[in-house]
């Protein structure tokens, strides 16, 4: 595998409009921006780290705790991953040991900078058709046909994101719940664990989605599919983010609005 030196890592800065991004074998779109009306910096953070022709990984963070601890954990955690996979790429290693290592010197040095800050860290590598995912916390991957079939969609590290998969609460009663914001995982924790997923094979017109819980608390599941399994990908998220603002912004009865950072990475294979 070739070493991610033209690593491109998208922390405490806005960027409202998507950007486009050849990227292992297709194309990345990414945005990423504060919530509405923020005087603080930018809490999450992205990270598109590159391993060849038709490899590489993707990488959202969101960063816990309160300004400035929680931006600073995003940035470190996205860094830290970009240091691990580089070794390992140097080494000889697969990529898997570069991501769990990065995983695991975040957790260690946001834990010794002691500023009470955490991140959620969500991973994505890509080799050739496959995807593998890896997540801490309530950051999300999904990944969509381009008919709309839901293939893979990780769980959220929360107790509701554990109602929802056991089947005790729906997607929709989950928006609005009053304890969507408690987590129980994240980088920068004492006994934090980092959740594996197995290989993914994926067709040639698959969606994936990447994105921290400011789009998953202000869109539903069904929407974020709906605008992006076709038509241009940067159109798409675009799309994702207008809306996940607007309705932070403005408020709407039965609908929801949980004001926060909110940053996307969609990711398709060139036909």
């Amino acid at each position: 595998m070739e070493a991610p030196d033209d690593a491109q890592l998208f922390w405490a800065r806005d960027l409202h409009e998507p950007r486009l991004v050849p990227f292992a074998g297709g194309v990345a779109a990414v945005a990423t921006c504060r919530r509405p009306g923020a005087d603080g910096p930018n809490e999450d953070g992205a990270g598109l780290i590159p391993l060849g022709p038709d490899a590489g990984v993707l990488a959202v963070a969101d960063g816990v705790g309160g300004q400035p601890s929680g931006e600073r954990a995003a940035g470190v955690a996205l860094g830290c991953l970009r240091e691990g996979i580089l070794d390992a790429s140097r080494d000889g290693a697969e990529p898997r040991t570069g991501i769990l290592n990065g995983f695991e010197r975040a957790n260690r040095a946001i834990l010794a900078a002691g500023a009470g800050g955490a991140t959620t860290l969500v991973v994505a590598e890509i080799r050739g058709a496959h995807l593998r995912p890896y997540h801490a916390g309530d950051s999300e991957i999904l990944v969509t046909g381009q008919r709309g079939r839901r293939k893979l969609q990780t769980i959220a590290h929360s107790p509701v994101g554990y109602a929802v998969e056991a089947g005790l609460m729906d997607e929709r009663e989950a928006l609005h719940h009053d304890e969507r914001h408690v987590i129980t995982n994240a980088v920068g924790s004492p006994d934090m664990r980092i959740e594996m997923g197995s290989s993914l094979a994926l067709a040639a017109r698959d969606t994936v989605v990447l994105a921290s819980d400011g789009l998953f608390d202000n869109v539903h599941v069904d929407e974020v599919v709906e605008l992006v399994r076709t038509g241009p990908l940067d159109a798409g998220l675009a799309a994702l983010v207008e809306l996940g603002l607007r309705r932070m912004g403005e408020p709407r009865r039965g609908e929801p609005s949980k004001p926060d950072d909110l940053t996307v990475i969609a990711f398709r294979r060139t036909p």
